[in-house]
């Protein structure tokens, strides 16, 4: 009992680090029909700009330059390199994505090598005693703050301009820009807010247990994309769904591995496609993302 509420706790605070990040994916999707393979590398960059500055200027301090670079850096792509782009043509967008996720990380991975850069978090080698429960303090810091910076997000959608503006182009595109709603300012929004839910994510997933900020560490942003295609990508509920699905199978099955061995090693790092492809051939959507409708 004891164990299994631990590996609850422990997945649910997995699943809602991957919904931060599959909500990266949504929002862009949503604000430019575009999906960005360049996630993993924002996350990457953010957390390695935390690591080096933590141990110079303060960990909280380091968190704010890390949220700014990685804004910074989503903003710059779009700028500089997306927005020259026929905003149509949907496929070179996403391959022009994958180019960048190919520079950024190479330039990352020759920079931190095989090493492990401590985070500097406060709460790193903290646990928490429920009773017989234990759990790393990363792990409940985590199941507090992201909800609260997910209704954030809700509210900031729901009660800004640009979230207005973005709701009104994802309805018609054409009308919205007829309306006067500027385009580019919603699509230059959605690349800084995906950046920064990546490198917030980050934070939680290279704190304790994790050793720290490794190359591997951006291949988490890897796994939360078929979270977001499990809710369907037009959904932000449903990449909450979606990472929290996630987050819970992995630790299960990285648990109960050895009973598992019959179904091949490594289950834990795949069982998220696995999941994805299974729910993919019932609904092809994801399971709240809108239908297509087109006329035969």
């Amino acid at each position: 009992m004891t164990r299994g509420v631990e590996i609850l706790l422990s997945g649910v605070s997995l699943g809602l680090l991957y919904a931060l990040i599959a909500l990266g994916f949504v929002i862009v999707f949503k604000a430019t029909r575009t999906v960005n393979f360049a996630h993993a590398s924002f996350l990457l960059f953010g957390v390695w700009v935390v690591a080096q500055t933590s141990p110079h200027i303060g960990f909280a301090a380091a968190v704010a330059l890390g949220l700014v670079a990685a804004g910074t850096l989503g903003l710059a792509v779009e700028r500089l390199l997306l927005s020259r782009v026929d905003g149509r043509k949907h496929d070179a967008l996403a391959i022009l994505t994958i180019g960048v996720n190919v520079v950024l990380t190479a330039e990352l991975s020759w920079r931190i090598g095989e090493s492990v850069l401590p985070l500097g978090a406060p709460w790193d080698g903290h646990v928490v005693h429920f009773g017989s429960v234990v759990l790393p303090l990363s792990v409940i810091i985590t199941i507090v703050i992201v909800p609260l910076l997910i209704a954030g997000l809700a509210a900031v959608l729901r009660h800004t301009g640009w979230g207005l503006a973005m709701r009104a182009s994802i309805e018609d595109r054409e009308g919205a820009a007829l309306a006067g709603v500027r385009l580019k300012r919603v699509s230059a929004g959605a690349w800084i807010a995906a950046g920064i839910l990546a490198v917030a994510a980050g934070i939680g997933l290279a704190s304790f247990p994790s050793p720290g900020v490794a190359v591997s560490t951006g291949t988490a942003a890897i796994k939360a994309l078929p979270a977001a295609i499990i809710g369907g990508l037009d959904s932000l509920g449903g990449a909450i769904v979606g990472g929290l699905v996630i987050g819970i199978a992995e630790v299960t099955v990285a648990e109960y591995q050895d009973a598992l061995s019959f179904l091949g090693r490594g289950l834990g790092d795949v069982v998220a496609y696995v999941i994805m492809i299974c729910i993919l051939l019932c609904r092809p959507s994801g399971l709240f993302g809108a239908k297509e409708v087109s006329r035969a």
